[in-house]
């Protein structure tokens, strides 16, 4: 018997090759939306343990439906460590998600950690020297630089690409910011008391290498390796304000009675 070709064919395999290819890339997008909707269900039931179905139910739906723009427009992800701005002694990781918002400004929200669970401890934002330098002379005292945490390697983008990173800290070394920290997680274990100012190091000797080593282990980092990688990238000059610290006197936020207005 001879077989007889194109009168059994299916509709699909009628349309060509450009209408199968259109059905296939449909098929996947569908198939990457129901993975990250999956991801998104895991995320949610890993930090819902303990909460009413009703609530757990509420989390799911919301994080499936709603858009959620400045999340969606965090395109940096940052590792680093700060200490408080009256004591040296206080230091703890920060975990940084940032917004490029202006050319010359970013704004980062900071967690303790990269996970789904993890406690949103403070903000920082960073702006670039010019931008720095005509700031208020009081205003400049709650700015620290990013020229040490550049070159020493202890600021890292993870999961980057070598070449990318170093690009990328090739502009953020000049680059000056303001942080305050709204969960002292080092001390409590629940967010007490007023947003506290932040400091970043600026020389060898200052920040742990135990706290350092602790990072890289977890993350699969090497510091050391970093600092070699951007031994190229030039040390700006500091601008006069910054780090104020330094200088033996710093200032710091308090809770202060006043009177109310109406």
């Amino acid at each position: 018997m001879r077989l007889t070709h194109g009168t059994n064919r299916s509709p699909a395999s009628r349309r060509g090759p450009a209408a199968a290819m259109g059905i296939g890339a449909a098929a996947g997008v569908t198939a990457a939306a129901g993975l990250l909707l999956g991801r998104k269900a895991a995320t949610i039931g890993r930090i819902g343990k303990g909460h009413p179905l009703k609530h757990r139910a509420l989390d799911l739906a919301a994080g499936s439906m709603q858009r959620k723009y400045p999340l969606e427009a965090m395109s940096t992800y940052l590792n680093g460590f700060h200490m408080y701005a009256d004591d040296m002694g206080r230091q703890v990781e920060a975990t940084h998600f940032c917004i490029h918002l202006q050319h010359d400004l970013h704004q980062c929200v900071i967690f303790d950690r990269n996970a789904p669970d993890a406690r949103l401890i403070g903000i920082e934002y960073i702006i670039s020297e010019e931008r720095f330098r005509a700031l208020p002379e009081d205003e400049k005292r709650l700015w620290h630089s990013h020229h040490y945490e550049v070159k020493s390697g202890i600021l890292t983008a993870p999961g980057i690409p070598g070449l990318a990173e170093h690009a990328y800290f090739e502009d953020l070394v000049t680059t000056y910011g303001k942080t305050f920290h709204t969960w002292q997680y080092d001390r409590d274990d629940f967010p007490y008391g007023i947003p506290q100012l932040m400091m970043g190091f600026t020389e060898d000797g200052q920040a742990s290498d135990e706290m350092i080593r602790a990072r890289d282990d977890r993350l699969g980092l090497s510091t050391p390796a970093k600092r070699d990688n951007r031994a190229d990238i030039p040390v700006p000059e500091v601008a006069p304000g910054a780090n104020a610290w330094e200088s033996g006197r710093t200032v710091r936020t308090r809770v202060e009675e006043t009177d109310f207005r109406r």
